[in-house]
């Protein structure tokens, strides 16, 4: 059998064709109908979720075998024209987007323009001044940015705020210095600042702007105005809103514009093309012999998909009497990747960004 490495290419000849492994088939005939027969249960979940929390709008999807098999949603996406979500509805997808720049960095290595252990000033020399916190620290690396490894601190909210920098004004931020709270290479410690790094090394190296349009989605949904619930292009955006004495006051917010810091949270998209995406990063599972047809190496996406900087496990309980249960993990390349006493490989991303206020 051939070998995949880290690099995701095989170091020996092709498998003789009595060697392949063929792609997975599952032997329950009945195992699509069974799985459907929950859509009703996950829909009332979703709906009494939607209604407990207040949430004006909410989209949702379950991606089965590499497709959207269900979609569902409750409330609106412009209360004022009692317009509702479906799944089409534009939404801004805020740190979710991490996992698009981490695939164009894999893309890129895939091509040889960069490898994962560059340091990072090779790409953005404004990194090279940067004062390190010991004598012996490591130069930061992508792939120490890749995994929130580079030594930054925590920098939520402020990072969420830095998202319409200009260019030149990134520039200017990294050249006064970065704080350090750590030695890159030796803690995880979550850094928008990283990702943002991250995208000016894809730009610089694409020569153009992120994010891209990813498989499956539409051009209208990444040219989309964030603050068109009309949606240029015929993609509808979700309208911004803010909970006010008790009540989701419609139009009171304004997404915040995108700039340098676009590649750590810019992205927006809809249930239909997310899923197109999640099914592509499912795709790369299990290794197998048949076409990898891309844009990105199948062994690419599972090297996304495993633990390169490991975070504190946490104890807990879902209620006061329930069991102890167990969630230890860490981070991949944009995607947080973990497991429990039920799971034993989640891989998933969450998403938040905070609004600016209207005048």
């Amino acid at each position: 059998m051939g070998v995949v490495g880290t690099a995701g290419l095989n170091s020996q000849s092709p498998p003789a064709a009595a060697d392949r492994v063929p792609p997975p088939v599952f032997t329950d005939a009945q195992r699509i109908a069974k799985l459907e027969s929950a859509f009703p249960e996950i829909d009332r979940l979703f709906r009494a979720f939607a209604e407990r929390s207040r949430v004006p709008g909410i989209a949702y999807g379950i991606v089965l075998d590499g497709r959207l098999a269900h979609s569902g949603a409750a409330g609106y996406r412009d209360a004022r024209a009692r317009a509702p979500v479906d799944a089409d509805t534009v939404f801004r997808i805020a740190s979710m987007t991490k996992s698009f720049t981490a695939l164009c960095i894999m893309r890129l290595r895939d091509d040889g323009k960069l490898s994962l252990d560059d340091p990072a000033e090779r790409h953005v020399p404004e990194l090279a001044g940067l004062t390190y916190p010991t004598a012996d620290s490591p130069r930061i690396t992508i792939r120490h940015l890749l995994s929130h490894a580079e030594g930054f601190p925590e920098d939520n909210p402020w990072g969420d705020r830095q998202l319409a920098a200009t260019d030149a004004e990134m520039a200017a931020m990294m050249k006064r210095g970065i704080p350090f709270s750590t030695a890159p290479g030796t803690a995880y410690e979550y850094s928008n600042y990283g990702f943002a790094i991250l995208g000016r090394i894809v730009a610089k190296r694409l020569r153009h702007a992120l994010p891209p349009i990813p498989a499956g989605q539409h051009p209208e949904t990444a040219g989309h105005d964030r603050n068109d619930p009309g949606g240029g292009g015929g993609a509808a955006g979700a309208a911004g809103a803010r909970l006010q004495a008790g009540r989701n006051r419609v139009g009171g917010r304004a997404a915040l514009p995108d700039g340098a810091f676009g590649p750590m949270g810019g992205m927006m998209t809809s249930t239909r093309d997310l899923a197109a995406y999640v099914g592509f990063l499912l795709s790369a599972w299990p290794p197998r012999d048949d076409p990898d047809t891309g844009p990105v190496r199948r062994a690419s996406l599972r090297e996304m998909q495993q633990v390169w900087r490991p975070s504190p496990a946490t104890v807990y309980r879902d209620g006061v009497d329930g069991p102890l249960k167990l969630n230890a993990g860490g981070y991949g390349f944009g995607l947080r990747v973990w497991q429990t006493c039920g799971l034993p490989h989640v891989v998933a991303h969450s998403g938040g960004l905070p609004a600016s206020a209207r005048t």
